[in-house]
């Protein structure tokens, strides 16, 4: 079997591959730039292609040729103030990029996994269920909302993601998340502001992407929200952190999310209810805890 993972320069897609290279599927991994996975942790089964997938005839002419069998849509822009501030481009990648690869995958008739987001609820009612009705309340969840109404209304079998607040050991790809963001500054000692007012369910990178190739194993179709098990802010989760390795804690202020001016509104309460991925795809989260002491230890 043939899978095509687009975005896999980033911490979810990167994390696919080196899962997915470890079977014996033939992966053909797509990205912006030169690939960020060094050539120790790839071999025989795995390519690599740059490709911009806003560029419709590039997108069709690569995934044509390999013919995949599943696609796996991570690419997108999901800086939440950059998509505020900058719609055009956000459409762009996050609306038509989608568009583009969906159309390729209709004419292939291959299965498609699309990425998405807590984001596209309005914070008021969480944690959600899949059943829930999205209400996004800022650009980057109303544009990651318009493309899984384009999936859904697409003729192959497809299956949407949703995922809450990533968090994992990203060194390998030269890219940062909340987790190393809290460590570096602790370790410089550099007092840091963090909000105590929004509730999460983290998403351990490995699990997610666990999760995802359960998916296809079962060749799953529908709505699945994937995410941690535990609810908490990101102060709360900042304070593992720190005690864990044996930071000051004093140096985290916790703050409401009025203290900061930002372009992109933020849902107060998300993250999800997972039952049916737990269900139906025996998705077991780890414990945050034990999922920081990997990362770090």
């Amino acid at each position: 079997m043939k899978i095509f993972i687009t975005g896999s320069n980033g911490m979810l897609g990167s994390e696919i591959c080196e899962q997915l290279i470890k079977t014996d599927l033939a992966i053909f991994a797509s990205g912006r730039g030169e690939n960020r996975l060094s050539q120790g942790e790839v071999n025989n089964n795995y390519s690599y292609i740059n490709l911009d997938i806003t560029d419709e005839e590039a997108v069709k002419e690569e995934i044509r040729k390999i013919a995949p069998n599943y696609i796996i849509q991570c690419a997108a822009m999901t800086q939440v103030d950059d998509c505020e501030t900058n719609k055009r481009e956000c459409l762009r990648i996050n609306v038509d990029g989608t568009k583009n690869i969906l159309t390729i995958a209709e004419e292939l008739n291959c299965r498609f996994i699309y990425i998405s987001t807590d984001f596209v609820f309005d914070g008021n009612d969480g944690p959600y269920t899949e059943s829930n009705e999205p209400k996004p309340i800022n650009f980057y969840g109303e544009s990651k909302l318009l493309a899984e109404e384009l999936v859904m209304q697409s003729e192959v079998p497809w299956t949407i993601v949703r995922t809450v607040l990533l968090y994992g050991k990203t060194d390998k790809i030269n890219r940062s998340n909340f987790i190393y963001w809290v460590r570096d500054n602790l370790q410089n000692g550099k007092q840091i502001k963090v909000v105590n007012d929004q509730i999460r369910t983290p998403t351990f990178i490995p699990d997610l992407a666990t999760g995802i190739i359960s998916i296809m194993e079962k060749l799953a179709v529908g709505i699945y929200h994937i995410s941690g098990e535990e609810v908490m802010t990101p102060y709360y989760l900042a304070l593992k952190v720190a005690d864990l390795l044996m930071l000051n804690k004093e140096l985290i202020v916790p703050v409401d999310s009025t203290t900061f001016s930002q372009p992109g509104k933020r849902p107060l309460k998300t993250g999800f209810i997972i039952e049916k991925a737990q269900k139906h795809l025996g998705f077991t989260p780890t414990p945050i805890d034990a999922a920081l002491s990997q990362i770090f230890i």
